[in-house]
C-alpha cells in the first residue's frame, strides 16, 4: 500500500508536500486553507518584530514564473501570536514558523512563536551575501532559546550554498531548506516604459517553474554535503517536480507560486500525482527512493561521444515534436514514427527531453 507519510525531525507529515512561507500563508485563514487543500504540513509567512512595509505594486507574472517585491508580513507580529496561529494549530497539522532576521531579533520572536503553538521553526536568510556568519549567528540565536526543530532557509545567491548549509549544520540547525527566490530581477511593461513592480528601481525576486533546476541542483549538492534533512523548494507545480526533489535527497518539497497560480488544491493535486507515480513503479514509500538519483550524478561526464537514443515505437505518437526539436536533423518522423539517423545525431538528448510519450531514451 502506498503511503506519503513522512517524519521529519519528530514531525509527522501525511505527505511531504508543504506551502512555502509567503502570500498564500500570509494569515491563519490561508494557513487553514492550504490544509483543507491537502498541504502535508504549514509553514506561515516570516514574520519579525515590525510589520513590513510593503512596496506596491508587489507581485507581476513573468513568462516563467512570477516577480515579487513582497517582504515579511505586514501583520503585526501579536496579532500572529493572539490569533493567526492558532487558525493553522486547529488543522492538527505540524506548524513551521518562519521568523527572521537578525540574530537579536531571532532571539526576541522566537521563544513567543513557540509558545504560541509552532511545531518548528523556518529561519528566514534571504540577503546573505557571501560570509555565512550571519547564517550561523541565526541559527546559534534560535537554538539557544527554544527546544524545537530549527530550519534554516538558504538563498540561491551566494557562491557556495553548501559552504553555507555546512555552516548551519554546525551551528546546530536541524534541517536546511533550499532554495529562496532568485534575484534581483526586472520585469517591463512595454506600453508605458515603466516597471511591473513598484519597488526601489522596480527589483524583484524571481519564482516559479524557471527555478526549479537550480533549486534541484542546489537540494542535490547540499544531500550530498550534510546530513540533516533537506526540503526543497523552487519550481514545484506537480508531482513530477517534487519527486523529482525527493529523488535529488530532499525529505520534503515547499510550494509556493504554483499555489499563486492554482490555489490552494494544489498541494492535494501534487500529492495525488506522486501516488499514482508510486504505485506505477511499485514504490511504498517516499524512503523507497528518496535520494535514488544521487548515485547517477557522477563527478565525471557520462561520455564525450554520441550515442543515438533508442525509439520505442511502440510508444512513439508520430507527433514530430523531437524533428522539430532537432538542430542536426537527425530525427524525422517517417510512417508516423521516430527515427534518428546515428549519421546526423549529436547525441544531445533535447528529442528524449521533449517527447511527449517518453518513446525515447538512452
Amino acid at each position: 500500500m502506498v503511503s506519503l507519510a513522512v517524519e521529519i525531525c519528530g514531525l509527522k507529515l501525511r505527505n511531504p508536500i508543504m506551502p512555502a512561507a509567503g502570500p498564500t500563508v500570509r494569515d491563519g485563514d490561508a494557513l487553514v486553507a492550504a490544509a483543507k487543500g491537502g498541504a502535508g504540513a504549514l509553514v506561515a509567512k516570516t514574520v519579525s518584530v515590525s510589520p513590513a512595509e510593503v512596496p506596491r505594486p508587489c507581485m507581476a507574472k513573468v513568462k516563467d514564473g512570477i516577480l515579487n517585491a513582497e517582504l515579511w508580513s505586514d501583520l503585526p507580529l501579536e496579532r500572529w501570536l493572539k490569533s493567526e496561529y492558532a487558525k493553522a494549530k486547529k488543522t492538527d497539522l505540524p506548524l513551521i514558523a518562519s521568523i527572521g532576521y537578525k540574530p537579536e531579533e531571532i532571539r526576541e520572536i522566537a521563544p513567543k512563536v513557540v509558545n504560541a503553538g509552532a511545531d518548528a521553526l523556518e529561519l528566514s536568510t534571504h540577503y546573505l551575501g557571501h560570509d555565512p556568519t550571519p547564517v550561523v549567528e541565526a541559527t546559534k540565536a534560535a537554538k539557544e532559546t527554544v527546544k524545537v526543530p530549527v530550519f534554516v532557509k538558504l538563498s540561491p545567491n551566494v557562491l557556495s550554498i553548501t559552504d553555507f548549509a555546512k555552516a548551519a549544520e554546525g551551528a546546530g540547525a536541524d534541517g536546511i531548506v533550499a532554495i529562496n527566490t532568485l534575484g534581483a530581477c526586472l520585469s517591463i511593461d512595454i506600453e508605458n516604459a515603466m516597471p511591473m513592480l513598484g519597488s526601489g528601481s522596480g527589483y524583484g525576486w524571481l519564482s516559479g517553474p524557471a527555478i526549479k533546476p537550480l533549486a534541484l541542483r542546489c537540494v542535490a549538492d547540499i544531500c550530498r554535503a550534510v546530513k540533516i534533512p533537506v526540503m526543497g523548494v523552487g519550481g514545484v507545480t506537480d508531482g513530477r517536480d517534487a519527486i523529482e526533489f525527493i529523488m535529488a535527497g530532499a525529505s520534503a518539497v515547499q510550494v509556493c507560486t504554483a499555489a499563486i497560480t492554482r490555489g490552494p488544491k494544489v498541494y492535494g493535486l501534487i500529492a495525488d500525482e506522486m501516488t499514482r507515480f508510486m504505485r506505477a513503479k511499485n514504490y511504498n514509500s517516499i524512503e523507497d527512493f528518496r535520494g535514488a538519483a544521487l548515485r547517477h550524478l557522477p563527478e565525471q561526464p557520462i561520455r564525450t561521444k554520441a550515442k543515438p537514443p533508442e525509439v520505442l515505437t511502440s510508444k512513439c505518437t508520430g507527433c514530430g515534436l523531437c524533428e522539430k526539436h532537432c538542430v542536426y536533423g537527425a530525427a524525422r518522423v517517417i510512417g508516423k514514427k521516430a527515427r534518428i539517423d546515428p549519421g546526423k545525431c549529436y547525441g544531445c538528448g533535447l528529442c528524449v527531453s521533449v517527447c511527449p510519450a517518453r518513446a525515447l531514451r538512452f
